[in-house]
């Protein structure tokens, strides 16, 4: 080799390749790794202590020299300098610079050593895709429950990276998709709640060991399982009506829209469902429907309706209470939606002194029944008229009830008086029956004595019968003797014959009797004074 300062002789270099070539085919080669727009430096041997004359060279069809230690010979390039007399640094590598180098030094014999450069490039520029069913405003991606959705990750980069999908859940660790040098895409056929989270795609020069990651957002949208719910309800602490839209059980939630029917007017628009209307605005029957919608559909949505209705009222118009006793109003409220409420006053002179909870009145509800009761009534303090009031958005009924309120009744004088009122009326009947119809006193004489009488005679009748016609004859001698004696004692028993058969019950033969006994009676006072007058 020349010592000038031109390049070696061509015969010098065709030597040097040759004993290159051989050296390489010993296999005692160095590997340096460098990356594209980095610095790297590759280093002559490992040997220790003073350094003879370096020279580099690079291999390729034929060697190209590069740089020595000779400071005649300039460089082949400016990025190219030694570094402790011996090492060759390159600045801003490109892929271009990978290849062999060698490096000779002379010392008192010569050596070579050579060195495998590999420059490495990325991973550059990440670009993954997901084949999800939407995308928010902000950017993050949503996929609806049972979907499929496909995953993709390409980068750029020398050599070709490995990658690897990771997955990591809400407040949960990651966990690895697996990794693949050649595949870098894969699909998730029915997507669940429980995929939703974050996805990471990592992209590694396995070369240089760079690496680098995407990760993106995927959420898991469903809409509710079940029908949307709404109602209506009095405002707390004031007269406005409050509408309330719920359509439960869906990820994310849904948007409501009321609106007025029919014309189908909006009410209002919200996430939350709820709309508040002033009494201007509502009427008896009127309709409102809640319209809702989800992300992810149906497309039609769903809705419900409410139909606002007044308060109707039913009570007793009249109730009475004993003085010192206790009576209940009640109040019975129908019709009312959203439910009414119901207020006890005193009258209509101060419709707005509401009669509060008290030892006197107590007050209790029951869904739309009220009731009112007052203990200890007192004819100066609670007699009068009581509104029930329904008080809704719609409107406002009241209804009167008028409380008597009495002495209480003696009812041990009414039933005395009665009682006495009663037998004496009974005396008066009996009296009356009496003076005008004697025979009817005998019969119902002869009705209290009933049956048994007649059989007492009819048996004493039979058992004498044989003795009565033995004693006929003799009764009948003695009574002419006796007659003829005692002419004034025949009609008396004469009389007595007559008053048994009326014992005995013949009321023809009574009456029949008692005509013969007058005239008995005036026969005999005939003969009486026929014997008594002189002959």
């Amino acid at each position: 080799m020349a010592a000038g300062g031109g390049a070696p002789e061509p015969r010098v270099l065709v030597c040097l390749g040759a004993l290159l070539a051989a050296w390489v085919a010993v296999g005692l080669e160095a590997v340096v790794i460098g990356e594209v727009h980095e610095n790297v430096t590759l280093h002559c041997g490992n040997i220790l202590g003073p350094r003879g004359l370096v020279t580099w060279y690079r291999n390729d069809s034929e060697p190209v020299f590069l740089l020595s230690s000779n400071s005649s010979l300039p460089p082949a390039e400016p990025r190219f300098s030694l570094v402790d007399a011996n090492s060759l640094h390159i600045k801003s590598l490109s892929l271009g610079d990978e290849g062999n180098y060698t490096c000779q030094e002379i010392l008192n014999v010569t050596q070579w050593f050579q060195v495998w450069l590999q420059v490495a490039s990325g991973p550059y520029q990440i670009e993954v895709h997901i084949a999800a069913t939407g995308t928010l405003p902000n950017g993050t991606l949503y996929a609806a429950r049972g979907s499929r959705v496909d995953f993709s990750c390409n980068s750029s980069s020398r050599p070709p990276p490995m990658v690897e999908w990771w997955f990591q859940a809400l407040n949960s660790s990651s966990e690895s998709f697996g990794h693949n040098l050649t595949v870098n895409s894969f699909s998730l056929l029915l997507m669940s709640p429980n995929l939703q989270g974050n996805y990471t795609c990592l992209a590694l020069n396995l070369l240089s060991k760079r690496h680098r990651k995407v990760t993106t957002e995927l959420l898991v949208y469903y809409p509710p399982p079940s029908a949307p719910q709404c109602w209506a309800q009095m405002a707390s602490g004031s007269f406005m009506l409050q509408l309330t839209c719920r359509w439960d059980g869906g990820y994310p939630d849904p948007d409501f829209v009321w609106i007025e029917e029919p014309g189908g007017v909006i009410v209002g628009k919200s996430k939350l469902g709820v709309e508040m209307l002033s009494e201007s605005q509502l009427s008896d029957g009127k309709k409102f429907k809640c319209v809702t919608s989800h992300i992810v559909g149906p497309e039609s949505g769903a809705s419900c309706v409410v139909q606002i209705r007044g308060p109707s009222l039913l009570s007793e118009p009249m109730k009475t209470c004993f003085v010192g006793g206790n009576v209940t109003l009640t109040c019975q409220v129908s019709g009312a939606y959203p439910p009414a409420k119901i207020l006890w006053l005193r009258n209509l002179s101060q419709p707005e002194v509401v009669i509060q909870p008290s030892s006197r009145h107590l007050i209790t509800q029951d869904g739309q029944n009220a009731t009112l009761t007052i203990h200890n009534c007192s004819q100066d303090l609670d007699e009068g008229y009581y509104v029930c009031r329904a008080e809704s958005p719609v409107g406002v009924r009241e209804v009167e009830i008028w409380l008597s309120v009495k002495e209480p009744l003696n009812i041990g004088g009414i039933v005395g008086t009665i009682v006495s009122l009663l037998l004496l009326g009974l005396a008066i009947i009996s009296g009356l029956l009496l003076y005008y119809s004697p025979v009817f006193c005998w019969k119902v004489g002869n009705t209290f004595r009933g049956q048994n009488m007649d059989d007492v005679m009819v048996l004493v009748d039979s058992e004498e019968e044989e003795e009565e016609e033995e004693d006929a004859a003799v009764e009948e001698e003695e009574e002419a003797h006796e007659r003829e004696e005692l002419p004034k004692e025949i009609p008396k028993q004469d009389h007595i014959h007559r008053v048994t058969a009326l014992v005995n019950g013949n009321i023809e033969q009574m009456g029949n009797g008692f005509q013969d006994l007058q005239d008995d009676s005036s026969e005999e006072q005939s003969d009486i004074v026929q014997e008594d007058r002189p002959v």
